[in-house]
This record gives structure tokens, C-alpha cells and sequence, in this order.
């Protein structure tokens, strides 16, 4: 027998804000989950709809609260930036997240992964990347055919979405803006910060210096002229 669900029902329906995981099982895990999310807001930070989203439980079915993934990232094109408890996929002109990314903890399971891995392959994510930051491994998935199918190449791979390229170097992830900016975390940013700020404050004491030697050559230059006109020589004719 077929049931139906009635759109009261539909609305007595809870759609948790938690799934009572944490956010990340480390602090490399946590670290890479927030430069990935921040340097792909960053990106598209101009561009008002586009929503960048890390560790937000994805609904895509309505009446259905239990059918849910969390990425570690998500981005999706075509809705608004701005908060939210949960994506609820109906209640977003029922546009699909297109890029996701998984960062592996040791706390990862294949059944788990596996099981991610249907999950966006069904419900129709374009780009699925997952980067383990304990062995450096990084994998890539498209959508081809209504599957995801993995990239052969990841080294140098730029993703078409997003425009960013990854780079492998040392064992290590470094991903690339398409203007060959480098996503950086929150410590070399503070860093970067800094030796702007120091940049910035040393052309100011270098234009404030400037700005006192010309003082001190017009000062000169009157003292010299009246000297010359007390001795009746007009410093104009010279």
C-alpha cells in the first residue's frame, strides 16, 4: 500500500540543525575544512549568489529528515549568501549543491565514505574532491552521464566550476585563485596582514620624511633669498 504524506504532515516535520557530529575529529582536519571554506568564499565574495557553506547538514528531499549529508564544504550557485540552520534543498529553488569537499580524519570509515559518496552522486553534485591531509592524497570526481567519475589527473587539475587549481607540493595541498593566488591559512594570513601593515606604515614614514626634506629645502631656499635681499641682490636674478 502506497502512503502519502500530507502537506501537514510535511510541515509538523523537523528538520535538525545538528546531526551531533562534530564539525572536525582534529585540528589539521578543522584547519583545512576552514581555509578551503574561506578562500572559496573569499573567491566569490562579489558575487552575492553564491553560498559557501562548511559542516551544514544538505536536506534534499522534503519529508525526509532523516535522508541528510553534512559536506565538510559546499558551494552552490544561484542562492544567496546568508545564514542558515540547514540547507533545505525545496526551500532553495531546489538547486542542487554543485561542488563539495570531504577532508579525511583517521576517524574515517570506507563504509562511511562509500556511503557519502552514493549520496552525492544521487542527489547531484557536479565536483566531489577529498583530500586526506594525514597521506597528502587528494581525489577528484565529475559528473558525467549522471555519475561521478574520478579524475584521473589531480595534480594541476583546475576545477571548472570554481576556477581553482590544485597543486600537490611536498606532500601537501596548495590550491591556487585563477588570478594564481594561493589559498592561505588563517596564521600565513595574519602574516600577511602584518607585513602589509608594515609595508603600508614604512611608505608612510618614507612620504612623511619626503614631505619634511621638502619643508626644510623651501625653508632654506627663503633664508638664502632674504639673505640676498638685504644685500640689495634680487635672488630672482640670479
Amino acid at each position: 500500500m502506497t502512503t502519502t504524506i500530507s502537506q501537514n504532515q510535511k510541515l509538523e516535520i523537523t528538520y535538525p540543525d545538528s546531526d551531533g557530529k562534530p564539525m572536525a575529529d582534529n585540528t589539521k582536519q578543522f584547519r583545512w575544512i576552514v581555509t578551503i571554506q574561506g578562500g572559496i568564499d573569499a573567491l566569490f565574495k562579489d558575487n552575492p549568489d553564491v553560498f559557501v557553506a562548511g559542516d551544514l547538514l544538505w536536506y534534499p528531499v522534503e519529508g525526509n529528515n532523516k535522508l541528510r549529508q553534512a559536506p565538510d564544504i559546499m558551494v552552490v550557485f544561484g542562492r544567496p549568501k546568508g545564514d542558515r540552520g540547514s540547507y533545505q534543498q525545496w526551500k532553495e529553488n531546489n538547486i542542487i549543491p554543485q561542488v563539495v569537499f570531504e577532508i579525511l580524519s583517521p576517524g574515517n570509515t570506507f563504509p562511511e565514505m562509500l556511503k557519502k559518496f552514493k549520496f552525492y552522486e544521487t542527489y547531484g553534485v557536479e565536483e566531489y574532491y577529498i583530500y586526506d591531509p594525514d597521506t597528502g592524497e587528494l581525489f577528484g570526481y565529475l559528473r558525467s552521464e549522471n555519475e561521478l567519475k574520478q579524475i584521473e589527473e589531480m595534480q594541476g587539475f583546475s576545477s571548472p566550476l570554481l576556477g581553482i587549481k590544485f597543486e600537490l607540493v611536498d606532500g601537501e595541498l596548495q590550491i591556487y585563485r585563477p588570478d594564481g593566488e594561493r589559498f592561505l591559512k588563517y596564521v600565513e594570513l595574519e602574516e600577511k596582514r602584518q607585513l602589509a601593515e608594515q609595508q603600508r606604515q614604512l611608505a608612510e614614514t618614507k612620504q612623511q620624511l619626503a614631505e619634511q626634506e621638502r619643508k626644510l629645502a623651501e625653508a632654506k631656499a627663503a633664508r638664502l633669498a632674504e639673505k640676498l635681499r638685504a644685500m640689495g641682490i634680487n635672488p630672482e636674478e640670479i
